[in-house]
């Protein structure tokens, strides 16, 4: 049975969604702040995180600061508005997704599914025995085999969504990639206009990539149309 951790200070929100939860199959643990959350994460090595924002104790912010160094699952956090939806993108925590409150319960059942799938993929999808060759582009390299980018030979700390997301981009080099088609490939769902979590990813991403100044050495926007991962030549 897949086991999530449920961290919720509100006594209806996390008692109805510890309820529907468990009526899909999940076996949920709930705690109700911010130590005790970070605690039953250490202690249960759950297969996913649903992590409100705003909590006693540590925010969700700082539960995430401090487990990221030893807890790799999926994390998604539960938000109440855009602005901090900006605030823990620019901060890069190591959130793989977040839903903004309100929301539907099945909207949150497809998201959880979602990073489910993508966390089990390099476990269950055997990657012939060779696997695919490194992509290679400049002082950058990618070795989805290992699930691992590495820039002038050093590996960048990627979360499980970032490297999906750079591996998406990489292996269609120098093709435009709209943002509906990479929502679609990332989330499981269908892209809304106003939503900028892909935007967001991607901005976070450059950051990693040490390219966070335009003009853009690898990942590259056009306006109107979606992103485009350079094929080179790197200056």
């Amino acid at each position: 049975m897949t086991h999530l951790v449920l961290v919720e200070d509100d006594e209806r929100m996390g008692g109805l969604l510890k309820f529907f939860l468990e009526g899909k199959g999940f076996q949920v643990h709930w705690e109700k702040n911010g130590p005790a959350g970070l605690q039953a994460i250490h202690e249960h090595t759950p297969d996913l995180v649903v992590l409100d924002l705003m909590l006693p104790g540590y925010d969700g912010m700082e539960v995430c600061r401090r487990v990221r160094p030893t807890y790799a699952g999926p994390i998604l956090m539960l938000t109440a508005s855009q602005a901090d939806v900006n605030e823990i993108s620019a901060l890069d925590l190591g959130i793989d997704d977040y839903l903004t409150k309100p929301f539907r319960k099945r909207v949150l059942e497809a998201r959880i599914r979602a990073l489910l799938r993508r966390a089990s993929a390099p476990a269950t999808t055997q990657i012939a025995a060779q696997g695919p060759p490194d992509l290679v582009f400049g002082d950058l390299r990618l070795a989805v085999g290992q699930r691992e980018a590495l820039l002038d030979g050093a590996p960048l700390q990627l979360t499980e969504a970032e490297f999906e997301l750079l591996w998406l981009l990489a292996r269609r080099a120098g093709e435009v990639i709209p943002r509906d088609e990479i929502y679609a490939a990332l989330k499981g769902g269908h892209y809304q206009n106003f939503d900028r979590a892909i935007d967001m990813r991607i901005s976070v991403l450059r950051k990693k990539l040490d390219d966070a100044t335009a003009p853009y050495r690898f990942i590259k926007t056009v306006r109107g149309k979606g992103y485009l991962f350079s094929a080179g030549p790197y200056g």
